[in-house]
């Protein structure tokens, strides 16, 4: 299948439909289903293949390694030019109160250890992570502007914010003349539905690009009928797998993917995907591949039609959940 490339919202840059999340790529001591840098390498190397170009990894992921092994691949694999780094600040990275969050003194230190780590000049998007309520927003707007004023970095984003704060950002840096989020990653997929309500119109209106991670809700989809395996290394070490998924309507929607698959002869998390792909055309689903067979499927989807009965099918199951903060 071919590669198909979508701008990053409002801006000119363009990216892989399907983005490479580098979550797994590390060190097994972090969590033990992270791949070490030997087997980590293959997978990096079939999404060059496969020609994606955007990578999206994290400063707190492997406490560093993760940035460490990317960068490294990326600069033995490819120019940098054929590539788009993406990585993310604001979670603990060392001792004592200012290092994590959304200060400018986090943010000005955080970029110059990732820039080390990454072994490159510029990162292309640089995003917040999990979203402190106690942000002073417009320091955060102040800061990143200040990275991309000085050429550290392309492209600023978001993460899992509140939609007024996102909202608040987003039109501060448009009134006070700065560089404003280009995109907005967020958790989305068949069991996880409620930036539908705000989030999501928001940034189609407003020319923020979506970038959805756990489009296969962390495995739990392609696992079938009964949802996770929670006895696998990755369940065992995922507490947010445990935390997220496992309602009666989680498996019933499962339930449903399976079905669908059997009846199309795709494995589930073909299907789970080619749902995100088919529903938001315009977005760039973040894929946690650990294997090339898994960024192999994740590729198929893209020649995936639903038709509006299958989503329908999909769908049906669903229920909306009265509190969904991301802590």
């Amino acid at each position: 299948m071919e590669m198909e490339y979508v701008r990053l919202g409002r801006s000119s840059l363009l990216v892989s439909r399907i983005a490479c999340g580098a979550m797994g790529f590390g060190s097994p001591s972090w969590r033990p289903w992270v791949l070490s840098e030997d087997r980590a390498r293959p997978v990096i190397a079939r999404a060059l293949e496969h020609g994606i170009n955007l990578f999206d990894t994290c400063d707190f992921y492997s406490q560093g390694e993760s940035e460490r092994v990317l960068g490294r691949a990326l600069s033995d694999m490819a120019s940098r030019e054929e590539v788009v780094i993406a990585t993310k600040v604001g979670l603990p990275m060392g001792k004592g109160p200012n290092a994590q969050g959304y200060s400018r003194k986090h943010i000005v230190e955080a970029v110059e250890a990732s820039l080390r780590r990454l072994g490159t000049d510029y990162i292309d998007l640089y995003q917040t992570h999990i979203w402190d309520s106690a942000t002073d927003v417009e320091e955060l707007v102040e800061a990143f502007d200040a990275l991309v004023r000085a050429g550290k970095v392309l492209y600023i984003g978001a993460a899992d914010m509140p939609v007024w704060q996102l909202a608040k950002a987003v039109y501060t840096a448009r009134l006070t003349g700065r560089h404003a989020f280009a995109s907005f990653q967020h958790h989305y997929n068949l069991l996880w539905r409620e930036d539908e309500s705000a989030a999501m119109p928001f940034c189609v209106a407003e020319g923020v690009g979506l970038l959805p991670y756990s489009p296969m809700a962390r495995g739990y989809l392609p696992a079938g009928r009964d949802g996770l395996d929670r006895d696998s290394v990755r369940a065992g070490s995922d507490e947010y797998a445990r935390l997220w998924y496992g309602r009666d309507e989680d498996r019933d929607v499962a339930a449903a993917v399976t079905d669908l698959a059997q009846e199309r002869g795709l494995p589930p998390a073909v299907i789970a995907l080619a749902w995100v792909l088919n529903r938001w055309p315009q977005s760039s689903p973040i894929v946690g591949a650990t294997s090339v067979e898994h960024l192999d499927e994740a590729v198929g989807a893209l020649g995936v039609e639903l038709s509006a009965d299958e989503i329908a099918r999909l769908e049906a199951a669903y229920r909306p959940r009265l509190s969904h903060e991301h802590r």
